[in-house]
């Protein structure tokens, strides 16, 4: 029933658990969220309901690099006045909008969606790897720009990346050690960045 006091609270509890679940939000910051979408116009709730669902509904892969995007291939691979033979290998689809935001890369992107990391059973082959090896021996791409993150999932990604496409002739750099080890690319700043970015050297 509508008005039912129980049914109002299990539907709460039961949004305050599927915010819980999303990264960064606690147990308090899931009540609120919840209590404040209860509090507000249901056209709010409605829309954040559409979005979500247009999420799942309209975001695919690029066939290209990876990324993602509603149309295939996705605006920076479609973009003519983008410098072809370089190609920038991130972990995440958020860590390209960190580069770009930028405004110096003017190259091409690859995501890998995730890092080489045993001790989590993640190997090459769960991710993106094959994918960019295929893409290296089809495409005339002269640099390849390692942007994994600075940690030691990101690291080891690198340094395996850097053997596989090293027999195929194609400079492989890094990106320059602006960034301090541990640190994830989607939370450092633009200066740090684009000093990275120009600093970067042979890997």
């Amino acid at each position: 029933m509508k008005n039912d006091p129980a049914t109002a609270t299990d539907a709460i509890g039961r949004l305050v658990q599927e915010f819980s679940r999303l990264p960064g939000i606690g147990p308090k910051s899931a009540q609120r969220i919840a209590f404040y979408l209860m509090r507000s116009p249901e056209e709010q709730s409605r829309a954040l309901a559409e979005a979500l669902l247009g999420l799942k509904q309209k975001i695919s892969l690029c066939s290209r690099c990876c990324n993602v995007t509603e149309a295939d291939p996705c605006h920076i691979c479609r973009n003519p006045q983008r410098e072809t033979g370089q190609v920038c290998i991130v972990e995440q689809p958020q860590d390209v909008l960190a580069i770009e935001h930028t405004g110096v890369y003017r190259g091409l992107y690859h995501v890998l969606h995730g890092a080489i990391s045993p001790g989590e059973g993640v190997g090459a082959g769960d991710i993106r790897i094959k994918e960019l090896l295929e893409r290296l021996r089809g495409n005339a791409v002269s640099e390849v720009i390692l942007a994994t993150n600075t940690n030691v999932e990101g690291e080891q990604t690198a340094m395996y990346l850097s053997r596989v496409i090293a027999p195929l002739g194609i400079r492989v750099t890094r990106l320059a050690r602006g960034l301090p080890f541990g640190t994830e690319l989607e939370y450092a700043d633009d200066v740090t960045l684009t000093r990275a970015l120009e600093g970067r050297g042979e890997f």
